[in-house]
């Protein structure tokens, strides 16, 4: 009964991703200790091995358990059916709004580097400010 899973022939995607994703956050720890135990000076090559194939060993089923609870697999099946309601903008919108945005951004560049300039000016004009002279060797 334990390895049976919940609703199995709905939210298959949603609960793949997050196994894999949940899977990947347990193999970087893996890296992590790896790492951590390379400072071991007798057999450190099997401390790190038997740490990463212990939270392997761990990890995985672990995993499997919690993405088939009935509540949160209720979640991810909801999830899922809500993201196939979603109206996705079309390439054309996605590509317009983009060019909006890259186009703004380098509006906004430019007249804050114009404004940095006419402050650099002023400052320098009343004394405030004092560049470096290149001639002078400061």
């Amino acid at each position: 009964m334990a390895l049976l899973r919940y609703k199995p022939e709905q939210g298959y995607y949603t609960r793949v991703l997050s196994f894999f994703w949940f899977l990947t956050l347990a193999l970087s720890l893996g890296a992590f200790l790896w790492n951590q135990l390379s400072t071991i000076k007798q057999n450190a090559i099997y401390w790190q091995g038997g740490a990463v194939v212990l939270i392997a060993l761990i990890a995985t089923p672990l995993l499997y358990w919690i993405i088939n609870k009935p509540k949160i697999a209720d979640f991810m099946i909801a999830t899922e059916q809500e993201m196939k309601k979603v109206n996705w903008p079309s390439r054309k919108e996605v590509i317009g709004s983009t060019v909006v945005v890259i186009g703004g951004t380098l509006l906004f560049a430019a007249v804050l580097f114009l404004f940095d300039i006419g402050f650099v000016t002023f400052f320098e004009a009343i004394g405030i400010l004092r560049t470096s002279d290149p001639q002078a060797g400061l």
